[in-house]
């Protein structure tokens, strides 16, 4: 499932979603689904890295992530990917650069929870991110109020779109980006591997 490049075409909207998997869980399949739904995408393509620049600690194998995430991402519009090892990028904004330059014509979308978009500004080439992909960030308990008041928030206010206009946001240029405010799963790869159940736990 995870082998090989994705199949994609011109026309078609595709959402990303980053992140170590360390491991995969309900919350990241909550946010796949709801984007999918929102934002009216065609596939969404997990990008399962092969380690996080912010995290002092490495994840767990990236062959066990994967075939861990592909137990979670069962749904035919859901594609558990190794691209970014593939392609040898370390960081989001020159993945994205080198996938729109692999599949020209496709509409990126990048998703994400909104505690990344709290963070965002600690990103590698944050600003090239914002302004290549549209953006579809998604609440998760307690993260509400702190990314509306985020750095990347507030220097791109008045690129955000209105949830009512939230499926229009594959097709909308960059900068742009749809705030989706939701009850969301408070699953967390942190707690999972604070309960033992998954190497590096505890």
């Amino acid at each position: 499932m995870s082998t090989g490049w994705p199949q994609a075409r011109a026309g078609q909207a595709i959402g990303l979603l980053g992140g170590s998997f360390d491991p995969a869980h309900e919350g990241h399949m909550a946010i796949t689904l709801e984007a999918i739904r929102r934002f009216r995408l065609d596939r969404v393509w997990w990008l399962v890295s092969p380690g996080n620049p912010l995290k002092p600690r490495g994840p767990a194998p990236m062959t066990q992530r994967i075939a861990q995430a592909e137990q979670v991402a069962q749904h035919p519009k859901v594609r558990v990917t190794d691209i970014e090892a593939r392609l040898g990028t370390r960081y989001t904004a020159q993945t994205i650069a080198r996938l729109k330059a692999r599949y020209p014509g496709v509409d990126f979308v990048w998703l994400m929870g909104a505690d990344n978009l709290v963070q965002l500004h600690r990103w590698q080439d944050w600003r090239r991110i914002v302004e290549t992909v549209p953006m579809g960030v998604f609440a998760r308990p307690g993260d509400r109020l702190a990314a509306r008041l985020s750095q990347a928030a507030r220097v791109y206010r008045g690129a955000r779109l209105p949830m009512h206009a939230a499926e229009g946001l594959a097709r909308a240029p960059a900068p742009a980006w749809c705030f989706v405010n939701l009850p969301m799963s408070a699953a967390s790869s942190t707690a999972i591997r604070a309960d033992g159940d998954w190497p590096g736990g505890g």
